[in-house]
C-alpha cells in the first residue's frame, strides 16, 4: 500500500484540477476545523537491538537451561547403575577431616569382561591377583579450581591393622604387608583403613576402576595422545613405541601405564608414566569439551561407570559437583608426584623387597593435602656447571644398580670403576669382583635387554665401552673394566630426574606433548 494513502486528500495545499476547461472551477470552501484526539509527547527513539543478538541471548538461555536439565537426569540415571561398596563400615578413629575432597583412586586388575582377542591381543593373559595394580590419592581443593594426584607405589612397606581376610574368613592380627595385598585380604575397607594408617588422611570418597573400565573409557574419548622421547619397549605387556607422539587407544593406552620393564626404574618409572597418562587424559578432556557438552559427557560417564564400583556416598550430586569442578580444571591447574621413598630396596621377611617412605617428607606432603594448600614447586633450575656438562640420559643414575668386576691384570682397578661410577651416582655394589678373562682391552657393559635404557645411560657415562646384551642377567647391570680404563666417568643426569627422598611435583602442563 502506499505510504501517501489519505495524507493528500487532508493536505490544504492540495487541489484537484479543474476537470473542464470551460466551467469555471468552484470556489474552494474554508476547511473545518476537527476534533482531534491530543496527540502523546513525542519520546526519545530507543535504538533498537539488532534481532540477531535477541535470537542468540535466547537460544543460548534454552540451550543452558536444556543442558543443566539433561545433564542432572543424565547423572541421576547413572547413578542406578554405579556398582556400590562401603569401605567405611565400621570405621573408628579416623583422622580428623581436612579442607578439600579426598578421593582414593584405585585400579585392580580385574579381566573378567575382556575378551579373548583383548586377551591375546595386549597379553592381559593369566588369572587375576585380586589385588590394586595402581593406588592414587586424588585431592581436589574446596575451590573446586585444582587437583592433586599422589601415587602411592604398590610395594609400599605397610602394616595392617587386625582384620578379618576377604577370602578365608580368618581373624589376623596387625601385621607388615606390601600394600597392593591389602585389598587381596580385606578388600576396599581394609584397602581404606591402611591408606588411612599410613598417611594420617581421610579418605572421602573410593573409586575403583578395573581394566576393561580404562580401556572402554579411553575408547570413548577417541584415544588419549601421548609423546616419549625414548624408545619404550617391555616384552611382558607387548608395549612397543617408537620415539615421537602417539594416540593410544584403550588396549595400547592399557599397555602403557601397565608397563614395568621397560628400564630399571620399574614401579617407579611405572607410576611416572601413569601420572604424564592421566594429564594427558585431562588434556583430552578439557581440549574435546567433553565436560560441556550433555551428549559426550553422558556416553563418557557410561563408559567410566559401567563397571566402576564406588562407595555408597558418592552419587549425583557428588558426580555433578565433580564434573562441575573438573570443568574449570586444565592441565596447568592440575599437579602430581609420588609419595617420597626413603629406601628403594627395603628387605622383610617372608615378604620380600619393598619400599620404604621418607616419614619425615611424606608427613610433610600429606599435610599439605589436609591444609588444601598446593604442593611445593619443582625445585629452580641449577646454575650451570663450570665443568663439562652432564650428559642426559633416560634413567637417573640412583635407580640403576651396578656390579663391577675387573677384566685386567691391574690390581685394584674395578675398586676404582666402582668409586667413581658410585661418585657420580649410580647405585653400585661397593663389592667389585675378579672377572674370569685378565685380557680385557675394552671395558664391557653387560645388561638384561628389559633394562635396555637403563644400559644406555651407563654407557653415557662411559664413552666407548662395549655394550652386550645377555637374557636372564635381571636388573643388576655388569660393568667389567677394560685396560682402556682410566680412572675417569662421565657424569650424567636424568631428564626428569627424581631424586630420592624429596616428592618431586610436576605440572600437568609439563607432562603433555
Amino acid at each position: 500500500m502506499d505510504p501517501t494513502y489519505g495524507l493528500v486528500r487532508r493536505c490544504p495545499l492540495a487541489a484537484s484540477p479543474p476537470r473542464s476547461p470551460a466551467r469555471p472551477a468552484r470556489p474552494q470552501r474554508r476547511p473545518q476545523p476537527t476534533r482531534q484526539a491530543p496527540r502523546p509527547p513525542v519520546r526519545p527513539m530507543r535504538p533498537r537491538r539488532p534481532r540477531w543478538a535477541m535470537r542468540a541471548v535466547t537460544t543460548l538461555s534454552v540451550v543452558v537451561l536444556a543442558s543443566a536439565g539433561i545433564g542432572h537426569s543424565v547423572m541421576a540415571s547413572l547413578d542406578a547403575d554405579i556398582a556400590r561398596v562401603d569401605p567405611f563400615k565400621d570405621m573408628k578413629n579416623r583422622p580428623a577431616a581436612g579442607h578439600g575432597m579426598n578421593v582414593l583412586l584405585v585400579g585392580t586388575d580385574g579381566r573378567d569382561q575382556v575378551t579373548e582377542r583383548e586377551r591375546r591381543k595386549y597379553r592381559l593373559g593369566g588369572a587375576p591377583c585380586h589385588c590394586t595394580d595402581t593406588i592414587m590419592i586424588v585431592h581436589i581443593s574446596a575451590d573446586r579450581e585444582r587437583a592433586t594426584v599422589v601415587s602411592l607405589p604398590r610395594d609400599s612397606y605397610a602394616e595392617v591393622p587386625p582384620h578379618v581376610d576377604e577370602t578365608t574368613g580368618r581373624q589376623h592380627a596387625a601385621h607388615p604387608i606390601k600394600l597392593n595385598a591389602a585389598y587381596a585380604e580385606g578388600g576396599p575397607q581394609l584397602t581404606v583403613r591402611t591408606v588411612e594408617d599410613m598417611t594420617h588422611l581421610k579418605i572421602d570418597h573410593y573409586l575403583e576402576v578395573d581394566f576393561i573400565t580404562f580401556m572402554r573409557t579411553v575408547d570413548v574419548l577417541g584415544g588419549v595422545r601421548v609423546c616419549t622421547a625414548q624408545p619404550l619397549k617391555d616384552s611382558y605387556t607387548g608395549l612397543n613405541l617408537s620415539p615421537g607422539t602417539h594416540t593410544l587407544n584403550g588396549g595400547q593406552a592399557l599397555q602403557y601405564v601397565r608397563a614395568r620393564h621397560v628400564d630399571g626404574a620399574s614401579d617407579l618409572g611405572r607410576m611416572k608414566r601413569q601420572q604424564r597418562f592421566l594429564a594427558a587424559l585431562i588434556e583430552q578432556v578439557s581440549a574435546n569439551g567433553v565436560l560441556l557438552n550433555p551428549i559426550r559427557f553422558r556416553d563418557v560417564t557410561r563408559a567410566v561407570l559401567g563397571s566402576v564400583r564406588a562407595d555408597t556416598g558418592f552419587g549425583t550430586d557428588e558426580l555433578l559437583d565433580l564434573g562441575r569442578a573438573m570443568r574449570n580444571f586444565s592441565p596447568s591447574s592440575s599437579e602430581f608426584t609420588t609419595v617420597p621413598i626413603g629406601q628403594l630396596a627395603y628387605p622383610v621377611k617372608g615378604i620380600g623387597s619393598t619400599l620404604k617412605w621418607d616419614r619425615a617428607r611424606s608427613d610433610q606432603l600429606f599435610r599439605s593435602l589436609r591444609d588444601d594448600r598446593p604442593l611445593e614447586p619443582p625445585a629452580p633450575p641449577k646454575p650451570k656447571p663450570r665443568g663439562p656438562v652432564p650428559a642426559t640420559v633416560e634413567v637417573a643414575p640412583a635407580q640403576i644398580r651396578v656390579q663391577v668386576e675387573n677384566g685386567t691384570g691391574t690390581a685394584g682397578l674395578a675398586r676404582r670403576m666402582d668409586a667413581a661410577l658410585a661418585a657420580t651416582g649410580f647405585a653400585t655394589t661397593h663389592q667389585p669382583v675378579t672377572a674370569p678373562r685378565h685380557d680385557v682391552r675394552r671395558t664391557v657393559i653387560s645388561y638384561d635387554p628389559r633394562w635396555d635404557r637403563s644400559a644406555r645411560s651407563l654407557a653415557a657415562a662411559l664413552p666407548g665401552s662395549e655394550v652386550r646384551a645377555v637374557r636372564g642377567m635381571g636388573p643388576v647391570l655388569r660393568v667389567t673394566t677394560g685396560a682402556d680404563f682410566k680412572g675417569q666417568v662421565r657424569t650424567v643426569r636424568a631428564d626428569d630426574p627424581a631424586p630420592q627422598g624429596a616428592a618431586a611435583v610436576v605440572r600437568g602442563d609439563e607432562s603433555v606433548c
